[in-house]
């Protein structure tokens, strides 16, 4: 996929790997509109890329989400949506019989999978009606080995799996030329992970590696360890889940 001259938004695009992706789209010769809750962090994106364009919204929130694409409409359209935004509650939130772990759950379901379909559905038609076009959704390797510790993020990184493999395969038969990428990444070093101390990668290699993976059309593309865990999944599933979910994390479980 030739990115140069393509209008890509990003949502979550104020910081994190969304931030990187900011700077390398830009690099390459493409147009950006990013999103985030934060209006500090677009104003301080926006003060370091003025060529971009930022707008307040929330990834969760329906309104916010009719009012993006109005407003990217008006701008012209995209060629790329590129589902980055995502939230991830808390270990310490999650226990499995208290308030906060049902907020937690539906709040993560509510940004990380349900706001996804949200954002497709709305721009599918201006997406499938010009030239060459895409979808970019973010899972994670915690969709193919949950976390113990992140069972509600895990949950909604498998179902934004499921959906995006159901979306790629039903346009396809209806001879859409809409490509459907899905992003695997391993931890990334991000203000989300920065108590975590596993090995990362970070946002630079990540964002590397999703525009090495556009530009050969790879349809599924695992950055970094998420390629050598996917094979280890597939032939040693025990392994693999013991690598997400190493020893002394159960005493996190136990609090």
């Amino acid at each position: 996929m030739n990115l140069k001259g393509k209008t890509i938004l990003i949502t979550g695009g104020a910081s994190g790997i969304g931030l990187e992706a900011v700077k390398q789209f830009l690099a390459i010769g493409a147009e950006v509109i990013i999103t985030g809750r934060n209006q500090a962090k677009l104003d301080a994106a926006k003060k370091t890329y003025p060529a971009i364009t930022a707008i307040k919204s929330d990834a969760g929130n329906e309104g916010d989400a009719k009012d993006l694409f109005n407003k990217v409409k008006e701008l012209g359209g995209i060629d790329i949506l590129y589902n980055n935004a995502a939230v991830l509650v808390p270990p310490s939130n999650l226990g499995m019989a208290n308030t906060k772990h049902m907020e937690g759950a539906a709040y993560e379901m509510e940004v990380n999978y349900l706001g996804v379909i949200r954002l497709n559905n709305l721009f599918m038609d201006m997406l499938k009606s010009g030239g060459e076009a895409a979808i970019i959704n973010t899972t994670s390797i915690l969709s193919q080995a949950p976390s113990l510790i992140e069972a509600t993020y895990s949950s909604s990184k498998t179902a934004l799996a499921f959906y995006t493999i159901s979306l790629r395969e039903h346009l396809k038969i209806i001879g859409s030329k809409l490509k459907i990428f899905e992003l695997i990444p391993p931890l990334v070093a991000t203000e989300m992970t920065a108590e975590r101390n596993d090995k990362k990668i970070s946002t630079q290699e990540m964002v590397k590696g999703l525009i090495n993976g556009l530009s050969k059309n790879h349809y599924t593309i695992r950055v970094g360890d998420a390629k050598i865990f996917s094979l280890i999944n597939r032939l040693f599933p025990g392994t693999a889940f013991n690598i997400i979910n190493p020893k002394k994390n159960h005493q996190l479980l136990q609090n």
